[in-house]
């Protein structure tokens, strides 16, 4: 690809077009997606007009929103409605909404009618709630139709308009929905079949307004295509296929792992982002988490005394505060990783609880007596009941971690809050306050300081 580009740049008027568009349908859409980030704005929007209508769309939804602004400026009015016309429903609501108001007006204008109702229909819901992510061109049966009836509407021209074929709906007189039947199922039947006879009846979808995430568990849990989109009376509203959800779950992952680092904001590309725009994603988190830090320094300022009389326990704040954040990191990790995979709920806060103190008490433990006999026998050697001291004190203060690192994302997530926030360096920063205390008020009760 590399070897095409610098062909292409050096000999750039007397390569033809008909030379480029052959040597990108043998691309790969990945391969294409590889290439396209090396073009310049000239580039893209000459190879961009050699490719086929379905490459358009696809690459289209893969920029980004400046990226598309700029495509869709340089454009003529004939091309843009052509690229737009074979747009997915779905794809330009999210075209819509990512670029700017002068764009949006361009691209609404070039829509045709049947374009402007479905897509004024999907703009009404929230793009995070499941029907941000539907599309209304699904397949819908009655019950009382022959297999034979189904197999005709599918091929009078109606399966190339739907965004899947794998799964019929099966609504009422007032489209509610009552059933679902897959091709497999169809094609086995016999033409005089009815549907209303080999349907499946335990219909599993979601509402108007349920979570995006949710959405993403439910399919991944089901192993579905495609789920059905009902409102609160029971009527179809649209469906959401899988290659949508499989977009909304990296989304999802990636805000969480941003969570987690204590990164502020939505997940976009990182070339995409300015400098200032790098800043203040990683800002106010750190500012906090320095404010926060701070309460260290008060609480060593507190125990001063005690520190001045028993010098050796400054030398084990980094083995106190390292090892119990690790702890509760782990912990936290755990659970944020188990509610997000739908393996944990809420309800089962007292199964963990148990399960928790018990791994808790035995790593803690275990951690305590290596930093006992790290300490005693090893450099810089203490004495043995200045060992205990902290041996016994790692071991509280793992616990301490474990049990917090457990309960904090499982409390949150029953209140309704995204649990990540409880995980990385929030959860070290208070760890390291609790930590430290728990240490000094077992220092100064075995040393009766």
């Amino acid at each position: 690809m590399a070897n095409f580009l610098d062909y292409l740049r050096e000999y750039e008027d007397k390569v033809s077009d008909q030379e480029i568009k052959q040597y990108l349908e043998q691309m790969t859409f990945s391969e294409l997606l590889d290439f396209w980030e090396d073009l310049n704005s000239k580039e893209s929007l000459r190879l961009f007009l050699l490719l086929n209508q379905d490459q358009r769309s696809d690459l289209m939804m893969e920029m980004t929103g400046r990226e598309q602004e700029q495509l869709l400026s340089a454009l003529s009015t004939q091309a843009s409605k052509n690229l737009l016309n074979v747009m997915d429903p779905d794809d330009l609501v999210s075209l819509i909404r990512e670029v700017s108001p002068e764009i949006r007006n361009s691209v609404w204008e070039n829509l045709n009618s049947d374009q402007r109702e479905e897509t004024r229909f999907l703009l009404r819901f929230d793009e995070d709630a499941a029907a941000g992510l539907m599309t209304p061109r699904y397949g819908a049966l009655r019950a009382e139709s022959t297999i034979g009836q189904a197999i005709q509407f599918l091929r009078n021209d109606v399966a190339q308009d739907l965004e899947t074929i794998y799964y019929l709906y099966v609504v009422d007189d007032l489209k509610r929905l009552i059933g679902v039947i897959s091709l497999r199922e169809i094609l086995a039947a016999k033409d005089k079949q009815l549907v209303g006879g080999i349907m499946e009846e335990h219909v599993i979808y979601v509402h108007e307004d349920t979570d995006q995430e949710e959405v993403a568990q439910v399919l991944e849990e089901n192993d579905l295509l495609a789920l059905p989109v009902v409102d609160s009376h029971h009527k179809l509203l649209v469906i959401i296929t899988f290659d949508d959800i499989i977009d909304v779950i990296r989304e999802e992952q990636t805000e969480d792992i941003y969570r987690m680092g204590a990164l502020g904001g939505e997940a976009g590309n990182y070339l995409d982002y300015s400098v200032m725009g790098l800043v203040w994603k990683r800002l106010p988190w750190l500012v906090l988490l320095l404010i926060a830090g701070t309460v260290t320094t008060n609480l060593l300022d507190n125990y001063t005394n005690l520190t001045m009389q028993a010098l050796f326990l400054t030398l084990f704040i980094p083995v106190i505060t390292q090892t119990g954040g690790n702890s509760g990191t782990q912990a936290s990790t755990l659970m944020i990783r188990g509610l997000a995979t739908g393996d944990l709920k809420f309800r089962d806060i007292g199964k963990v609880l148990l399960k928790e103190l018990m791994v808790g008490i035995l790593i803690g433990a275990i951690t305590g007596l290596v930093i006992f006999l790290r300490s005693a026998y090893l450099p810089p050697g203490i004495e043995t009941m200045q060992a205990v001291t902290v041996g016994l004190s790692l071991t509280a203060v793992v616990f301490f971690a474990t049990i917090l690192g457990t309960l904090t994302p499982m409390i949150i997530h029953g209140l309704g809050f995204d649990p990540t926030v409880a995980a990385g360096p929030l959860m070290s920063t208070v760890i390291d306050v609790c930590g430290l205390t728990i240490y000094f008020e077992i220092a100064r009760r075995i040393l009766n300081l």
